[in-house]
């Protein structure tokens, strides 16, 4: 019987961290997933990932705290022994135009979309050396490779991302640790659910539809276990967005 892969998911509670969880899961991984809300919120998202067969595990801790992050990936290679895919998925947005946006609201959205990702991924990397196997999968954006008015800070994080997926991808990939970026254009989430003028966006799509995070899912279970030879690449999911 061949051992289940395990997935460590941030921000995997809610939206398209528990839709790629659930993806996963389908494929049986068993799945840990992180995120800063208490445990009792998180109870119905590892109800819905162990309906799947498989384990599903939950750590509170915060993605941009290094120490807390080191503490709690330690404690889950001691409890799981391992950790084979890894998503960068946690992300906030604080959106405004740059000339209002205050340091706050710029250095909130860098700590959490990019200093998180360095946080965890150099605290896992480690064991995946090890075992001279791994992916990394992190979150981007669209608006990390062509920009978005109002969203100077989100789109930095994003675009960061990007060039942390290629550099990690090329430094990393003689250990057989495959990185990769997914891009997300307009997906159905809590995020995007007060967006002005929708109408207009979806406009702006070919596919005339706004994504699901099941489309993101998808595209992540590619990448985290069937892509043997794909690595430092950013993957658009836009319905042909921007092309």
């Amino acid at each position: 019987m061949t051992e289940r892969k395990i997935a460590l998911i941030t921000g995997g509670s809610r939206g398209i961290g528990l839709a790629c969880a659930k993806e996963l899961a389908k494929a049986g991984c068993d799945i840990i997933i992180n995120d800063i809300c208490e445990a009792e919120k998180a109870q119905p998202a590892l109800d819905e990932i162990k309906a799947f067969g498989v384990n599903a595990y939950f750590y509170r801790f915060d993605v941009s705290n290094d120490e807390e992050v080191q503490a709690n990936v330690d404690k889950m290679i001691a409890e799981h022994g391992r950790i084979d895919v890894l998503l960068n998925n946690a992300g906030i947005t604080k959106d405004g135009l740059f000339i209002r946006m205050d340091m706050e609201q710029w250095e909130r959205v860098i700590k959490i979309n990019l200093t998180s990702a360095y946080c965890v991924t150099h605290a896992v990397i480690k064991h995946m050396m090890k075992a001279r196997q791994g992916s990394i999968i992190n979150m981007s954006s669209v608006v990390g490779l062509h920009g978005n008015p109002g969203q100077a800070n989100y789109s930095a994080s994003k675009a960061g991302l990007v060039g942390l997926t290629k550099t990690l991808a090329k430094e990393f990939g003689s250990r057989n640790i495959r990185v990769n970026a997914v891009c997300p254009g307009f997906i159905q989430t809590a995020m995007t659910a007060n967006l002005p003028n929708i109408e207009e966006y979806m406009k702006a799509i070919p596919m005339k539809r706004l994504g699901t995070p099941e489309d993101i899912a998808k595209t992540v279970k590619y990448l985290a276990l069937d892509a043997d030879y794909v690595s430092g690449q950013a993957i658009e999911v836009a319905g042909a967005l921007i092309i």
